[in-house]
């Protein structure tokens, strides 16, 4: 069997389009006002547990906006000069970069500042001057998706592609596969292309045989 151009070990770059906002929306046009320069405040915070997905707004803005910079909380040194500052996990900053960090808002070294964290300005783990720097612009909570938004997700985008989704081919895809919602839409992607490939319906047995090669059985 020719084995199918689907990996499911990697997850596809993180973009606004493949962002399900769920009830989200608001952060998401936020992010995306941000991203094109619209926004006026000095600092973008996005808030909320795993999964919820911070960390694809933030990696979304880094491909959209102009001089913008990516770190993740732990590695910040405190020397990066960006226009747009994106730090992933704000609560990871040490003693010195939370300082530093501090000093950067002080001397105005970036046009704008977006940082991501589990908790509310209020309560992240942070000195507190430089929790109320990260206060002074806006601020957002992301809700992780429900299993029902992710089936009714999946349901909709099958539409858009011409085809019905079953409630079996949802839940196999929800239990064997990637959860996060860009990789549940790559894979139904793929296995839209099987199925029209091959002649036959999306089932829970097409997408069985679609996903074999990726997840590592031989090929005959």
């Amino acid at each position: 069997m020719r084995q199918l151009l689907l990996d499911l070990t990697q997850a596809p770059a993180p973009t606004f389009s493949n962002f399900v906002p769920g009830r989200s929306v608001e952060a998401l046009l936020a992010a995306r006002s941000a991203a094109a320069g619209a926004m006026k405040e000095p600092v973008l915070y996005l808030w909320g547990g795993p999964g919820s997905g911070k960390t694809h707004l933030l990696r979304a803005m880094c491909a959209e906006a102009e001089g913008a910079m990516f770190v993740r909380g732990a590695e910040y040194a405190g020397q990066e000069t960006a226009r747009v500052l994106v730090i992933d996990d704000v609560e990871q900053l040490k003693e010195p970069a939370q300082v530093a960090l501090f000093n950067a808002f002080n001397e105005g070294r970036h046009q704008l500042i977006v940082a991501s964290a589990r908790a509310a300005p209020r309560e992240v783990a942070l000195r507190r001057d430089l929790a109320t720097r990260l206060a002074l612009g806006l601020t957002y909570l992301l809700h992780a998706l429900t299993d029902d938004e992710k089936r009714d997700a999946l349901a909709a985008h099958a539409r858009v592609r011409g085809f019905a989704l079953s409630d079996e081919v949802r839940a196999y895809l929800l239990t064997h596969t990637r959860r996060d919602m860009p990789s549940l839409i790559a894979t139904l992607d793929a296995l839209d292309r099987y199925s029209l490939e091959t002649g036959r319906p999306v089932t829970v047995p097409l997408l069985r045989e679609a996903i074999r090669p990726a997840q590592g059985s031989p090929t005959p």
